[in-house]
């Protein structure tokens, strides 16, 4: 079975990134996810990045993930008027070590 991953962009507003942090780390847990990480890609910038056991459990979690996306959207800026606060993807994972 091939696992998948998801990543989501995200820009804090300028008074928000604490709070986006802390409701990061409180995160719920979703079935099938085998790892989540918050990583810092630059001032006020971050990447949401999730490993999956499969395509199946990814999409049974969508619609949670994007309540708990929802509990602090306010938080965020627009990337883009095309993308919104969020820039997500996700796909197979084809090569790891």
């Amino acid at each position: 079975m091939t696992k998948f991953a998801s990543a989501v962009r995200f820009r804090t507003k300028p008074d928000q990134e604490g709070a986006f942090i802390s409701d990061f780390k409180n995160r719920p847990s979703f079935d099938g996810a085998e790892i989540m990480r918050l990583v810092r890609t630059g001032d006020r910038t971050f990447l949401s990045y999730v490993e999956w056991e499969s395509e199946e459990k990814l999409a049974a979690a969508r619609s949670g993930m994007i309540a708990f996306l929802d509990s602090f959207r306010d938080k965020l800026e627009e990337l883009s008027p095309e993308l919104g606060v969020t820039d997500p993807v996700s796909g197979p994972i084809i090569a790891e070590e």
